[in-house]
């Protein structure tokens, strides 16, 4: 077996992510993924009926607004939004850099459909 290939997930969203709010796939654990993409100045509010969404900034900051308030998350820090709770991802700084976990069959904006919906997803 070829040994597995590690990432520097930082270089690689430079690299090869062009565009904001277009996640690629990182790595496959199990039935989910982890997906990285460089946020835009704000999302879509949406849901995931039945998927808990994880975020972990990498570089900048975000904030994940939900419909009674916002959270703020620096570098470093770790969001779970539960299945079915409405939000909206948004930058607060220069498109930051932020690693999702979900499971593999999860669409990016859940169940709201726009030009931001990605259902094809390249990977690193």
């Amino acid at each position: 077996m070829p040994l597995p290939r590690k990432i520097d997930l930082v270089a690689a969203a430079d690299e090869r992510i062009h565009a904001v709010f277009q996640p690629h796939v990182a790595g496959d654990v199990n039935d989910a993924q982890v997906k990285i993409a460089k946020f835009g100045e704000v999302f879509d509010w949406h849901a995931h009926e039945n998927e808990d969404e994880a975020f972990l900034v990498l570089r900048g900051r975000i904030a994940i607004d939900f419909r009674d308030g916002a959270v703020e998350m620096d570098e470093g820090e770790f969001l779970v939004v539960p299945k079915g709770v409405e939000h909206r991802p948004r930058s607060l700084t220069h498109e930051p850099v932020v690693l999702m976990f979900e499971p593999a069959t999860t669409i990016n904006t859940g169940n709201a459909q726009s030009g931001l919906t990605v259902t094809e997803l390249n990977r690193l």
